[in-house]
């Protein structure tokens, strides 16, 4: 059977509606396994979910910011909307994943999700606490590559693309600061910024702070077969 792999949607609080661009599931779809959606309790005051028995690994989607009380900071006034029950939902999921073992994959937002579920930090915005001026927050079609990443060398990245740097997508203003327990930096942008961590003696515990599922090439195809490759096993 194919593997199954549960998505995280987006979640408005105002209009208490839920929502995934199509290119998450059709990017799981083509590389061979089989895209449900995962949703919160539909009591935000009941326990978080725990990780449903029939997934064989999650795909935390992109989205907006993440409370910064959850990794022991006060907000910036740079800091945007936060929404606490995707928050208090993810955390939980991806802890649970982390300690079972189970495939993860992070996109944008969901790998801040992983470092801060493995208990590291993020920059709440990345001009103001990193003085770069890289353009991180693209005005272009969302599939063109605006800037480039180098992987690590030994890292997942690495040894998937075999070159040493790739031009990709980019729609944040936060990026990952002290790494959580278990994670290693995978891939920087050219101001030093963590572009992409990986969690060593995983089955597979990657993120990446660009948008594959929208650019739909090779070299971002190869991410997500990895991935289903490793939840099939």
């Amino acid at each position: 059977m194919k593997p199954v792999i549960g998505i995280t949607p987006n979640y408005v609080h105002e209009t208490g509606l839920f929502s995934l661009h199509r290119d998450y599931a059709a990017a799981i779809e083509t590389a061979g396994g089989i895209p449900v959606l995962l949703f919160p309790s539909a009591e935000p005051e009941t326990k978080p979910n725990a990780l449903p028995d029939f997934l064989d690994g999650i795909l935390l989607s992109g989205g907006g910011d993440i409370d910064p009380l959850l990794f022991g900071e006060e907000p910036l006034r740079q800091n945007g909307e936060i929404t606490p029950l995707r928050d208090s939902f993810e955390l939980t999921l991806c802890r649970a994943a982390l300690e079972s073992g189970l495939p993860m994959f992070g996109i944008c937002r969901g790998m801040q999700v992983m470092n801060i579920a493995a208990g590291g930090t993020i920059f709440q915005d990345i001009p103001t606490q990193t003085g770069s001026t890289l353009k991180h927050s693209q005005q272009a079609p969302r599939p063109h590559a605006t800037h480039s990443v180098t992987p690590e060398e030994n890292s997942l990245l690495a040894a998937l693309w075999g070159k040493k740097n790739v031009a990709v997508n980019s729609f944040h203003h936060q990026a990952v600061a002290r790494l959580g327990n278990g994670f290693s930096a995978a891939a920087h942008s050219t101001d030093g910024v963590i572009e992409a961590i990986e969690r060593q003696n995983a089955a597979f515990a990657l993120g990446v702070q660009w948008h594959p599922e929208a650019m739909k090439t090779q070299d971002q195809a190869l991410l997500f077969s990895a991935f289903v490759r490793a939840a099939g096993r």
